[in-house]
């Protein structure tokens, strides 16, 4: 699809994104890299990291891929001052990388459920501690009097709760916290721009196929306000729009793509039999306020 913005509209800046190599973040990287940003990407399978990079050079981006953990904060240290070594500076940092499978609470060890924890929420974190630096205005690397931007990516199970999702919810209403202390805390002492997204179901995507199968597809189409699933592009483009200057006044915000899927639940009644009951709400209303008695209705 065409993109309705402007391909200058990230020129120059320099954006680093972990889990950009696939998915969600792959795309984010594309699009990024059309609009005019320089890409560092951050992965842990190195066949990953450099298929991205190929991808991207190929269409004339300036990318580059480096091998970590955002588990380790040595590793979110290396790459995030290899990116600095690289590119010069550092404008962007996008949270992308995530964990998740289905599983009943019962059934979840305490490890398993650490680990997501560990990579969604600590590894948000981490590799903001190790950004702050480099994207704080006038730190290292950086000459603008304004400060730099992040943007992490969550979810809604938590908005409500999700069946086989209580890691997942727990790892991304703490990013979504984070998003909001840090956009607060460094917005204010450092002018760094902290914001989210938070995806719904996108088709086409390893998450979307390990959480939902194919045969699963056409019930969630069934109680979907927009009655499709959401595309990579879709999320692309909210990420643009709040790490560039159409966004600029907007700090502190979990953006929510997702048709307006959280909202919604499974249809229980038929339209049309919706409005005859409606019909036979009024007219018993109507009634008594003439005073018929309902045995002559």
């Amino acid at each position: 699809m065409e993109s309705p913005y402007k391909a200058n509209i990230l020129k120059g800046k320099v954006a680093l994104l972990t889990g950009g190599g696939s998915g969600i973040g792959f795309e984010i990287s594309t699009q990024f890299g059309k609009h005019g940003a320089s890409i560092a990407i951050m992965g842990r399978r190195k066949n990953v990291l450099d298929a991205a990079v190929s991808s991207l050079q190929s269409l004339g981006i300036q990318a580059v891929g480096f091998e970590g953990d955002v588990r380790k904060q040595e590793d979110a240290r290396r790459v995030v001052e290899s990116t600095i070594k690289h590119f010069g500076k550092l404008d962007i940092l996008v949270n992308a990388a995530a964990g998740n499978f289905l599983v009943s609470p019962e059934d979840l060890s305490p490890n398993g459920f650490k680990t997501v924890m560990d990579i969604d929420s600590v590894g948000t974190f981490t590799m903001c501690h190790e950004a702050l630096e480099y994207l704080k205005k006038g730190g290292q690397g950086r000459s603008s009097s304004s400060g730099g931007m992040i943007l992490n990516i969550s979810a809604t199970l938590h908005y409500t709760a999700s069946w086989y999702q209580i890691h997942v919810s727990a790892a991304k209403a703490a990013v979504d916290a984070l998003t909001r202390n840090l956009a607060l805390e460094w917005g204010t002492d450092y002018d760094i721009r902290v914001n989210g997204i938070a995806p719904g179901p996108i088709g086409d995507t390893t998450g979307m196929r390990k959480l939902a199968p194919d045969e699963m597809n056409a019930k969630f189409r069934d109680y979907m306000p927009l009655y499709k699933l959401g595309e990579k592009w879709d999320i692309a483009m909210a990420a643009l729009y709040l790490t560039s200057e159409a966004g600029k006044y907007v700090n502190g915000t979990t953006l929510v793509v997702d048709g307006g899927l959280w909202l919604s639940r499974p249809r229980h009644l038929p339209k049309d039999v919706v409005k005859q009951l409606s019909r036979a709400v009024e007219t018993k209303a109507r009634a008594a306020q003439v005073g018929v008695p309902a045995s002559k209705l």
